[in-house]
């Protein structure tokens, strides 16, 4: 995956939602995750991410329940559950294995998504592991001044406020220095150079040609117009 250029994992992406939403039973999304999963195997990120997997397995099991317990089917538990593990799934080939810079050169170029939208939308998951990695060290530093985060809700919501209001206090300081970097750079400017190559090369094509059959297929399929 590493060797394809990020239009080709955005239109990925793109096919395997588009698929997860046609799909409308348990067994044909199973299928569709176990893919994904062995797709993630294969390229060694069933590994090396998988706490994110773990992550969106549990929160897929909550929307499940919620979809029970809110007057919904079993079945149609189950569907929601695994058509959100289907769709977010994905994203992780695709945030995994392809540099920031490159696909916000992706986005504009070949998207032609303003740069301003692309920009903060790269910008965002940037940020999101030092946000993290920000939040564990208040933490830490808090407890070395004896703070508890045990108790009743009530108790516990208190020790986070101390926690969020330093982790607030540092973000503001990183968006403003951000902002003036950004000014320094001449940001706003209509015209914009990449130095990355996100040109389609012919094992790109030869993806896309193959994920087209496969929609194609999929929408025959769930239409009833093949067996």
């Amino acid at each position: 995956m590493k060797q394809l250029v990020p239009f080709t994992k955005i239109i990925t992406t793109m096919a395997v939602s588009l698929w997860a939403i046609i799909l409308h039973t348990p067994s044909e999304l199973a299928v569709l995750l176990i893919a994904e999963l062995i797709l993630l195997a294969v390229t060694g990120l069933l590994h090396t991410q998988y706490k994110v997997v773990f992550t969106l397995a549990v929160f897929a099991i909550f929307l499940a329940v919620v979809q029970y317990i809110g007057g919904g089917t079993l079945e149609s538990a189950y569907v929601t559950g695994l058509r959100m593990l289907c769709m977010t799934m994905v994203f992780i080939v695709l945030l995994a294995t392809t540099r920031l810079q490159d696909l916000t050169a992706a986005l504009v170029t070949q998207c032609k998504i303003p740069y301003e939208y692309a920009f903060m939308f790269t910008a965002a998951l940037r940020f999101v592991p030092d946000f993290i990695t920000e939040s564990k060290a208040v933490q830490e530093a808090q407890a070395c001044r004896g703070m508890a985060m045990k108790g009743n809700i009530v108790k516990r919501l208190q020790s986070y406020g101390s926690v969020i209001q330093p982790l607030l206090l540092k973000s503001l300081g990183r968006s403003e220095t951000m902002a003036l970097s950004l000014e320094l750079r001449g940001f706003g400017n209509k015209k914009h150079s990449f130095v990355a190559k996100v040109g389609m090369r012919g094992k790109d094509y030869a993806v896309v040609i193959v994920l087209a059959v496969i929609t194609v297929a999929i929408i025959a399929y769930s239409r009833g117009l093949i067996g």
